[in-house]
């Protein structure tokens, strides 16, 4: 094979690892520099892919991407792929590439909208509606980031059904995906069902690594699930993210309602836009169709009416919501009369969300 045919060959295949791209950064394996060696000689494609980190939990996508997209590449008809791993200082420079790319991930400007999710006071099932919301949201095609902040009670990974931890890539953490989401939780990090026993200091440097050190690539959504009250947590939140939007989760009944008022005052006095309500565990449904009030009713409209903001949604009481919890396996997930309220809360969500009339988009030519 001439040099010529060699190079236009090369560049046909190159053409067709552009479109594989690594599961958790999220970019094409030729801008990141994991392809090492793309050749063609007499029909065999002769590929090397270097891997970010050895015992990559992504290298078999990987492997089964590349081989597939070599092979279709013209002029290929076997493939042989030799998989390695990057030496520290190419490592060092890809992680250098990635930060200078996007210095200030969800800084004011930031095109990805934050929604924080909060509530006055524990089990009222804030994390259910965190989860579901997040699990909606990727349904619709969004690609979708949660943080679970509530530190003491961390409940996400369960929620979602996720065992997996994030990779390390250098300085930079890689957040594991689940239903389409990409998820980081302080209870990736500790063992077995350990409790975390963290005053302020710690409990603000843990969010401004899951915010500063994580890669969440180019998100719509960052969805964040708070813990209950008005501690650190909440008011390191607004001093990190004061132009994030916050939806209040309460139940029915009156003392829930008073202390979600609360939660979402500090928001407020942070500069953070508080934009609706959830009522959850609304009411019991029965086979008759009546409805018993477990909780009381008002508590949703009682506090959307002190905050001047809407109820986003009613959630009911409902069997597939709780087990779809426990199992990993969020109701959200699936079309059914118990994740409709979902639904409507993603619609009203979209429906609040600011212009973008006059905002600058961040185009990059780096390509």
């Amino acid at each position: 094979m001439t040099p010529e045919a060699a190079g236009s060959a090369d560049d046909r295949l190159l053409r067709a690892l552009a479109h594989v791209q690594d599961p958790e950064i999220r970019r094409p394996l030729t801008e990141l520099g994991m392809i090492s060696r793309a050749e063609i000689d007499g029909g065999v494609a002769r590929v090397q892919v270097k891997l970010t980190v050895a015992h990559c939990p992504a290298a078999d996508r990987i492997r089964d991407d590349v081989r597939a997209a070599a092979s279709a590449a013209e002029g290929v008809d076997e493939v042989e792929l030799d998989v390695t791993v990057m030496e520290p200082a190419e490592r060092k420079a890809l992680v250098e590439r990635l930060k200078s790319s996007r210095p200030m991930q969800f800084g004011p400007d930031t095109l990805t909208r934050i929604i924080a999710v909060t509530s006055g006071k524990g089990g009222v099932g804030k994390s259910t509606v965190t989860a579901n919301l997040a699990a909606t949201l990727a349904r619709r095609g969004q690609r979708v980031g949660l943080i679970d902040a509530d530190v003491h009670g961390y409940s996400i990974p369960a929620i979602l059904g996720l065992e997996a931890r994030p990779t390390r890539v250098g300085e930079l953490m890689m957040p594991p995906q689940i239903h389409g989401i990409s998820v980081v939780s302080i209870g990736m990090f500790v063992e077995g069902n350990q409790s975390v026993s963290w005053r302020g200091p710690m409990l603000h440097r843990t969010l401004e690594q899951f915010l500063r050190d994580v890669w969440w690539g180019d998100l719509d959504t960052l969805v964040i699930d708070m813990p209950p009250g008005t501690g650190d947590v909440a008011i390191s939140l607004g001093q990190l993210l004061p132009h994030a939007d916050v939806v209040v989760v309460t139940t029915p009944q009156k003392s829930a309602a008073d202390v979600a008022e609360r939660s979402a005052l500090v928001a407020r006095q942070t500069g953070q836009r508080v934009i609706g309500v959830v009522e959850n565990m609304t009411g019991l449904q029965q086979p008759d169709g009546s409805v018993i009030e477990v909780f009381g009713s008002g508590g949703g409209d009682e506090v959307a009416q002190r905050l001047g903001v809407p109820v986003l949604a009613r959630i009911p009481l409902a069997v597939e919501v709780r087990s779809g919890g426990d199992s990993g396996n969020p109701v959200a997930l699936h079309d059914s009369p118990a994740s409709q309220p979902f639904t409507d809360m993603a619609d009203a969500l979209s429906d609040s969300r600011k212009s973008m009339r006059g905002k600058s988009l961040p185009f990059s030519t780096d390509r």
